[in-house]
């Protein structure tokens, strides 16, 4: 690794998704800079047909514009009872302008004649490393759990007080940040991602990556 941090911008405005991204890559020598840092307020809409490509939509976006390496994803929700939805669709389930609360309330009126045992579904990753020379890397992670009745627990953000994992035995929003990493659909992204960038081909790509400059410059 360059003896100097290199600066990476997670392509995202949700504090939990930069929270979680923050938690995961801690082991490498990164400094992980958020929008905010660089001044860009948003980013492109997400009319990707995969999760894929919409986070290469913001990763490619953000690496064009601040000239330093990017990395973003995308995650959605799959309910097994309907038919795979919201899917890609997951940040918008229900109409533009809806809180987490709006949009879990929604979903679960989707849910109402439908039995506990057939509540079954799964988060689906993408993470995607865009630089600005044209360098691209994905990497993808999915989790199995249940809805449950209600919202438990006070942590997370999206779905995580409704998606019960198998894994864990509770609602993601009533895991502690380690423990929804280990088993979560963007934690096992950033993990294929972090064991990645620790292979001697994952260094090198690390190190020949654009060097940082100073913003505005």
């Amino acid at each position: 690794m360059p003896s100097k941090p290199l600066k990476l911008v997670v392509a995202t405005s949700n504090m939990g998704k930069l929270a979680e991204f923050k938690d995961a890559l801690s082991r490498l020598d990164l400094v992980l800079l958020s929008l905010a840092d660089t001044g860009i307020e948003s980013l492109p809409a997400e009319t990707g047909a995969s999760y894929e490509e919409n986070a290469l939509l913001k990763a490619g976006f953000v690496a064009l514009r601040t000239g330093l390496p990017a990395l973003a994803d995308d995650s959605g929700l799959e309910v097994d009872a309907l038919g795979g939805a919201p899917g890609v669709y997951s940040a918008r389930f229900g109409g533009p302008g809806l809180s987490d609360g709006e949009r879990m309330a929604h979903l679960l009126g989707q849910l109402r004649q439908v039995p506990a045992t057939a509540r079954g579904a799964g988060f689906k990753c993408v993470v995607v490393l865009a630089t600005p020379g044209g360098e691209i890397a994905s990497f993808a992670g999915e989790t199995r759990g249940e809805l449950t009745a209600g919202p438990r627990g006070e942590g997370g953000f999206g779905y995580d007080p409704i998606f019960r994992s198998r894994e864990l035995g509770k609602t993601f929003a009533e895991a502690s940040l380690a423990e929804k990493r280990g088993v979560s659909h963007r934690g096992r992204a950033l993990a294929s991602f972090l064991d990645w960038a620790m292979t001697p081909v994952g260094k090198r790509t690390i190190e020949s990556l654009t060097p940082p400059r100073e913003h505005g410059q």
